[in-house]
């Protein structure tokens, strides 16, 4: 835990102030951001293992700077936000986010879901040791979370990487979606079963010629078989 880093975006230095209190009380180093440009420039130097993302802010909304994120690194988000009507907390978890918390919340909330997000988001890194791993033509590299195919890097997003992964890590392991929606998705998760079918779709389209290896079990589930 004590070497978990969070990087806090808000825009209110109080709420900033009284995040990072909670996060540093348990053990987590943090940095704070005031805005998505700084968060940017924060990113490639601090590495963090989570982001906690206000929605309502300047220059770039929390929607925006999560794609942004998004597009070049695999780190899990928590929206933090005063916003809670239903659109919104539909919209931020299509966008990728692991999870939504609306203000005002209590220190035990917060502690709790950053801890379940965390957890969630490190099996890959507690059940493998090496960085590489292999599994025919598609390969991750588990420190950067960046994952190839044919050695040519995939754009995904950190559910899709953690999807693809979680099933190659499991080889010819046949997995139901209500099961792939928990170990990904968390307990937690609310939506319906078709984000897996929707994700995988997305995974065999930008896995191209080894679109194959993620395998439909007609009835059951999915499974992943490594293709040459």
């Amino acid at each position: 835990m004590l070497n978990k880093k969070i990087l806090v975006v808000d825009d209110e230095p109080e709420m900033r102030e009284l995040v990072n209190l909670y996060l540093r009380k348990d053990g987590y180093e943090v940095l704070q951001a005031e805005d998505g440009d700084e968060a940017l420039t924060f990113l490639p130097q601090f590495s963090p293992h989570l982001i906690l993302l206000d929605v309502m802010m300047p220059k770039i909304d929390g929607f925006t700077l999560a794609k942004q994120i998004q597009e070049e690194y695999s780190i899990p988000i928590i929206f933090l936000t005063a916003r809670g009507d239903e659109w919104d907390r539909i919209h931020g978890l299509k966008l990728g986010a692991d999870d939504y918390i609306v203000k005002p919340f209590s220190t035990g909330e917060l502690l709790a879901r950053v801890e379940a997000v965390l957890r969630r988001t490190s099996y890959n890194t507690n059940q493998l040791q090496e960085n590489r791993q292999n599994f025919g033509s598609i390969s991750f590299e588990l420190k950067s979370r960046k994952a190839f195919c044919h050695e040519k890097p995939l754009s995904l997003t950190l559910k899709e990487y953690e999807l693809l992964l979680f099933l190659a890590t499991h080889k010819s392991q046949v997995f139901s979606r209500e099961h792939l929606l928990e170990k990904i998705w968390g307990i937690d998760y609310t939506g319906s079963e078709r984000t897996v079918d929707t994700h995988i779709k997305t995974l065999r389209l930008k896995l191209d010629a080894a679109a194959n290896s993620i395998q439909t079990v007609w009835g059951v589930g999915y499974k992943f078989e490594a293709e040459m």
